[in-house]
């Protein structure tokens, strides 16, 4: 995983354009407040940390085409029972400042990929949007399947119908019921093969069943996975246990602490942001001992040696890890 070191540093941005894209999304279209072009690149599929008008820091991908150093955009769907993250940024207008940070990917292009076949559902086209933009320009073979509960609750649609790099590479399933997206999916897979890399963002459920039924064609390392929630873990059973920095520091973690608030509050300096493991801020690597997992960011072939120490713990009575 390529979550970047110092991504506390950030910009102030001002809210150039807003878009209702649908009843509960909207699209934030936002330039530097000093007006200058952003001069960090990007890869595709990256996302930021926002810091809206209530102080509130939450998570967003960037959908813009990676290469444009004018503006960045992102979509923000209103969550219901929203804590003053989503529901303030639908309240900000045109001219409103943001505070946003350096950019952070866990969903990237694969370089040794024969096609690539995106997969969203819902809101989890954010993401995909930016590796669709990166793709065509790389003249790369790619499929974008967009899935969603009708066309007013989808973003982008005017988009990915009419604009050249989209329209004849996408396949809107609007209103197709979950059950009848395997059949959708397995058509998809015709023309994949081992060398193929599948990209899916959206409600966990949906990306089990896309992992499910494309998995078993191009390789579960081949399928990439980018989650916007926190999983649900029964907690009921953790014990303590012992964490060693590279640096010689050993820490005591009790079975109802994180190894990060430990660390925290033994004066240890981690970066840290969404403390929920989605956002990847805090993966650090594991030099000894086995992590219990229990993140949504890092994939298979990342858990082999690093780990999120916002939400996991240790199978092992003694882990030693060299913080990011």
């Amino acid at each position: 995983m390529s979550a970047a070191a110092g991504a506390t540093e950030g910009v102030t941005v001002r809210v150039a354009e807003v878009v209702e894209e649908t009843p509960d999304i909207r699209t934030l279209r936002l330039v530097r407040a000093d007006d200058r072009p952003f001069t960090i690149n990007y890869p595709a599929g990256a996302h930021v940390d926002v810091t809206g008008p209530t102080g509130v820091l939450r998570q967003y991908s960037l959908c813009s085409p990676p290469e444009d150093p004018s503006s960045v955009l992102i979509a923000v769907k209103r969550e219901p029972g929203s804590r003053g993250g989503s529901s303030a940024l639908h309240e900000v207008q045109a001219g409103d400042r943001l505070h946003i940070g350096k950019p952070r990917n866990l969903l990237g292009v694969a370089e040794d990929a024969d096609r690539h076949l995106l997969v969203a559902g819902g809101i989890g086209i954010t993401p995909l949007l930016s590796l669709a933009y990166e793709l065509h320009s790389r003249d790369e073979e790619f499929v974008l399947l967009y899935f969603a509960r009708s066309e007013a609750e989808a973003a982008f649609v005017d988009l990915l119908r009419h604009r050249a790099e989209f329209r004849h590479r996408v396949g809107l399933h609007l209103g197709v019921h979950r059950g009848d997206q395997p059949a959708v999916l397995a058509a998809a897979a015709v023309g994949l093969t081992a060398r193929s890399h599948v990209y899916t963002c959206g409600p966990t459920g949906f990306m089990d069943q896309v992992t499910a039924a494309l998995a078993p064609v191009v390789g579960a390392a081949h399928v990439h996975t980018e989650n916007f929630v926190a999983a649900e873990v029964d907690t009921s059973a953790d014990t303590a246990f012992t964490v060693e920095l590279d640096t010689g520091e050993v820490f005591e973690v009790p079975a109802d602490r994180s190894i990060l608030s430990v660390l925290e509050e033994g004066g240890v300096d981690v970066f840290k942001s969404c403390e929920e493991g989605v956002c990847g801020s805090c993966v650090s690597a594991v030099l000894e001992g086995v992590p219990d997992h229990r993140d949504n960011c890092l994939t298979e072939a990342d858990r082999a040696g690093e780990m999120a120490l916002c939400v996991s713990r240790a199978k092992t009575d003694r882990l030693v890890i060299e913080l990011s």
